[in-house]
């Protein structure tokens, strides 16, 4: 959603970065209502399923470093452009995939041209944006990218009913129109750092900090993107219904993520941060007790709503501190994708392999523990971050 007493500049960009996170996300979310018919088609065991589902975040983990560098070097605008023609390319190669390699395959594509259109648009964002209201705009950015989520369901189930082919070349026409878009916005200056600039940003405890507060929310998501698409189409549950679980949890998301972002940015990052931690030990370890559809239904409303109150104090955070130490924007934003990409390509396949092994009450057990175990290093660790802390904008 577009904020009040924003330039109109300044809007014009923010409703560009909007449309490629939202048409980011779309494309990632499509898979959810669709992965029961690839399971059974190809024959797919939950692991492979979770394999299939992380095989986009494996594609942003690979992207992750080199689209940081390149919306730093060439400027956030070409690794946009750069970004949204490959995932132009690999959407149509989804589309047309007949079996589980091709598909997978191209499921990493997208993922490698996703790192590249955050990182730019993340950075492009930042510095066309006041600093007093960062949390708001990235927090906006994110609520747009949970619509996309939420439309990405209903586009899956609609390639069911009509096939992947037409469906998919659309998305793919989405990206090109995005990519002409950008083209014709005026750029900012890119930011010439050496990349030896990262290995130094890495080894701060608060940068460090804010990139785990990056991988936590990943890792859920990708837990309850294989686990719950399978036990409701275990009980009977269609593409469509499964659809309609992630369209209604995304819906109340989308609102929620800018109203936090705004209050990261008048009462601190971390105060939201505790609240997603708590509240994802409970909702987590309520699915590990979830046997039926009418217990799960709610919790995943729950957990998108908690999981989701993590992106965007984490990611004010982490622009926070980058701009603190002297980071590129582009880098910082590189390094998020670096820490998405990596929880989201463990968390599917992880929970899927060991719902195979045990059930699904042992992965949903695990990630309540660690939220726990982050919750409490968060609220230990809160005294000797303080001074770091404030020294940026929004500090608790």
């Amino acid at each position: 959603m577009l904020q009040r007493g924003i330039v109109r500049p300044v809007r014009r960009l923010l409703l560009l970065v909007c449309s490629i996170t939202l048409a980011d996300t779309m494309l990632y979310a499509a898979l959810v209502p669709l992965l029961p018919h690839y399971q059974e088609e190809f024959g797919l065991s939950k692991g492979g399923a979770g394999l299939l589902v992380g095989a986009y975040a494996a594609g942003a983990l690979i992207g992750a470093i080199p689209g940081g560098i390149a919306a730093a070097r060439f400027g956030p605008r070409r690794a946009v452009v750069a970004g949204l023609s490959l995932m132009a390319v690999a959407s149509i190669a989804f589309g047309f995939a007949g079996d589980p390699w091709t598909l997978g395959l191209a499921r990493l594509a997208q993922g490698i041209g996703s790192a590249l259109s955050w990182a730019g648009a993340l950075a492009w964002l930042v510095a066309g944006t006041p600093r007093s209201r960062r949390g708001e705009m990235l927090g906006t950015a994110i609520g747009a990218a949970i619509f996309g989520a939420l439309l990405g369901p209903a586009i899956g189930a609609l390639a069911e009913s009509f096939g992947s082919r037409p469906v998919f070349v659309g998305v793919a026409g989405i990206a090109v129109g995005l990519a002409a878009w950008a083209l014709r916005t005026p750029a900012v200056d890119a930011e010439l750092q050496p990349v030896s600039a990262i290995l130094r940003a890495v080894r701060r405890p608060l940068m460090l900090g804010a990139l785990w507060l990056m991988v936590m929310p990943a890792l859920l998501f990708g837990v309850v993107a294989v686990l719950v698409p399978l036990e409701l189409d275990d009980a009977g549950w269609g593409a469509a219904a499964i659809a309609a679980v992630f369209v209604g949890a995304a819906a109340i998301e989308m609102v929620v993520a800018p109203l936090l972002g705004r209050v990261s940015d008048r009462r601190g990052r971390l105060l939201p941060l505790r609240f997603a931690l708590a509240a994802g030990v409970l909702v987590t370890t309520a699915l590990a007790f979830a046997d039926h559809p009418a217990a799960i239904v709610p919790l995943v409303v729950c957990a998108s709503i908690s999981f989701g109150a993590f992106w965007a104090p984490a990611m004010a955070l982490l622009s926070d501190e980058a701009e603190r130490i002297g980071l590129a924007q582009g880098f910082a934003f590189g390094l998020m994708n670096a820490a998405w990409g990596g929880g989201n390509s463990v968390g599917p396949p992880l929970g899927g392999a060991l719902a195979d092994v045990a059930g699904e009450a042992l992965p949903y057990a695990l990630m309540a523990l660690l939220c726990a175990v982050t919750l409490l290093a968060v609220s230990r660790g809160r005294r000797l971050l303080g001074t770091q802390l404030a020294r940026v904008p929004g500090s608790p």
